[in-house]
């Protein structure tokens, strides 16, 4: 089942997505009208609270009233929002191997131009990208990003005045279900709700100043609409296998990654099983891939522009796509 957050009628609403985006089942609506109250379909955060009982209560109204027309809307009747507008938390890794050999690279070389010396330029094109460094190894690597900076398909980012250099990620987003700590890996499915596609607009500049610090990334990911989800939460059931899904990024329509979402260093499991240690994990909390390998412009060379448009899809999921906007000093 895929699940979107839209605006109808200036109303908030939680809507089960038909076909590739066609059309969109109205949830409360129908809940209201079978007598059973909005209850867990106020919101999607409710909805995750209610568990596999309100999943299963969703699956049973599009079952008894999908076929009535006023309770379906067409695309060009809503906006669509984040399907997760505010996490209870939100944490990005670092899984790819190739993302994360390339991407110091990258920034070295950005710096080289930034200098305009071509010579250490080339010296790092030539460079061999070395050994993965163990620590990438022995436990997932994550850092906590800002909550309250979600960005909505189909939205312009307007990007930070202190910022010169654009950049977008490609990620496979993970959304819990359930509270619970200690969780092994084993019994990390049944906490994670579903899936969507992130897309981890990066202050390039200003990360890499920040990240000599060695704390992790502050206001080179932290701007108003800069950690942008969508377009819709998939349930675990209809992905199938998270870890073979093809992944692909696109500006101005130009492919400029085609990867798959396999190799991933720790699962999404072990990824949870890891952050439950002595830490209690709630439902409705967002974890990023981190970016597939060549699914950035500081690895793959394509940066953006004033005005480019982003579009990032994932099989089976669909395609967030998002423009960036220079704004004026």
């Amino acid at each position: 089942m895929k699940l979107a957050t839209i605006v109808h009628q200036n109303a908030e609403k939680v809507a089960i997505v038909l076909g590739d985006g066609a059309e969109f089942f109205d949830v409360a609506a129908a809940a209201r009208r079978s007598g059973q109250g909005a209850g867990h379909f106020g919101s999607m955060l409710d909805l995750i609270d209610g568990g596999d009982r309100a999943l299963d209560a969703a699956r049973g109204l599009i079952d008894a009233r999908g076929g009535e027309a006023d309770l379906r809307y067409g695309a060009g009747d809503v906006a669509l929002l984040a399907p997760l507008p505010l996490p209870r938390q939100m944490r990005d890794g670092m899984s790819f191997p190739q993302h994360i050999l390339q991407s110091p690279k990258g920034s070295a070389k950005m710096a080289a131009r930034a200098r305009g010396d071509m010579a250490e330029l080339k010296r790092l094109e030539a460079e061999p990208l070395g050994e993965l460094p163990e620590v990438y190894r022995q436990v997932p690597i994550y850092y906590i990003t800002n909550r309250f900076t979600v960005g909505a398909p189909g939205s312009t980012v307007n990007w930070p005045k202190y910022s010169k250099v654009m950049d977008y990620e490609l990620e496979l987003g993970c959304i819990t279900k359930g509270k619970g700590a200690d969780i092994s890996a084993a019994r990390a499915k049944d906490h994670i709700f579903g899936f969507t596609i992130f897309n981890d607009f990066s202050a390039r500049d200003a990360q890499r100043i920040e990240m000599a610090g060695r704390l992790g990334p502050a206001k080179g990911k932290s701007f108003n609409n800069s950690n942008v989800l969508g377009p819709w939460i998939v349930t675990y059931d209809e992905i199938g296998d998270p870890y073979s899904l093809r992944m692909q990024a696109r500006i101005n329509g130009e492919t400029v990654c085609d990867n798959v979402s396999k190799g991933m260093l720790f699962s999404f499991e072990q990824i949870i099983a890891h952050m439950s240690q002595d830490e209690t994990i709630m439902p409705g909390e967002f974890i990023g891939s981190g970016t597939v390998g060549n699914g950035c412009g500081l690895e793959n060379g394509r940066l953006l522009s004033d005005g480019d448009r982003i579009e990032l899809e994932i099989e089976k999921i669909g395609v967030l796509a998002n423009s960036v906007r220079v704004q004026k000093a």
